[in-house]
């Protein structure tokens, strides 16, 4: 259960930082002095907890430093509206349409200064989905960029998984990156190609890391439909501890073996 002081809103805590410190307010804490600060649902467990801090030697001016520390934290406290972007693609005239996953993929490309992580299931007309990400790469030659894809296994294919990642390889470089453009690391899961289907997963993941600060996990493929058509829904956070602990995922995932360079 949430502590009942911690659901109080920061003008609520500081009235009654106020009351303590004044000394209109004081032990023994009850629900019906309490309703003069917070609604009659709560006061009662507001009351509980009042009691419990002065009974662990706290005095109401304490308690008031203590009620007013905690308000200037909730004051402090980004709204989540604030640092989580709803992403979308879909009909244009939808009401109160949210930002467009095709135009926010192509902005986070065009703003790496550093790093981009891409990971994607499907890729079709990468030249134009990765073109702003190649002119990047161009312009800024100290750019690292990684892509985790997913190479998949044909039903009734039988080669082996050193051919078909050849076949992805030359595949990607001839027809889904830009030509004339650095070449990106591209990474797979080798259990894609496994022979026994009893085994085979698929590198499902869809999102974007940038530079570390801003991470958009999205429904959409890296697709031309999945970008600017079809129904998808995704979410742009602004959050380097996410986008660190999503990277270093990758990373380690990586130097264990488990996913493979193929470029």
């Amino acid at each position: 259960m949430k502590e009942p002081l911690l659901t109080l809103k920061a003008s609520e805590l500081r009235d009654l930082a106020g009351a303590l410190d004044a000394g209109r307010l004081g032990p023994p804490y009850t629900a019906l002095s309490l309703q003069r600060f917070v609604s009659r649902e709560r006061a009662d467990a507001i009351a509980t907890s009042l009691a419990e801090i002065g009974g662990r030697g706290s005095t109401p001016v304490a308690t008031a430093r203590f009620l007013t520390l905690l308000a200037t934290a909730a004051e402090e406290r980004p709204l989540l509206e604030d640092v989580v972007d709803l992403v979308a693609t879909g009909p244009d005239e939808v009401e109160g349409e949210p930002r467009d996953t095709g135009v926010v993929v192509s902005n986070l490309f065009r703003e790496a200064q550093s790093s981009v992580l891409v990971a994607g299931y499907s890729v079709y007309q990468g030249q134009k989905v990765f073109r702003d990400l190649a002119d990047r790469m161009a312009e800024y030659p100290q750019l690292q960029v990684r892509l985790y894809l997913d190479i998949q296994r044909r039903n009734g294919d039988s080669s082996l998984p050193l051919e078909l990642e050849r076949r992805f390889s030359e595949r990607f470089r001839s027809t889904q990156w830009p030509p004339h453009r650095p070449i990106p690391e591209v990474y797979y899961d080798p259990r894609s190609l496994s022979l026994d289907r009893g085994h085979v997963a698929a590198l499902h993941a869809k999102c974007v890391i940038v530079d570390s600060q801003r991470l958009f996990v999205s429904s959409a493929n890296f697709t031309e439909a999945a970008q600017e058509r079809n129904i998808e829904i995704g979410l742009l956070l602004e959050s380097p501890i996410l986008a660190t602990r999503l990277s270093t995922l990758f990373h380690r995932l990586t130097q264990r073996g488990m996913l493979k360079r193929a470029l």
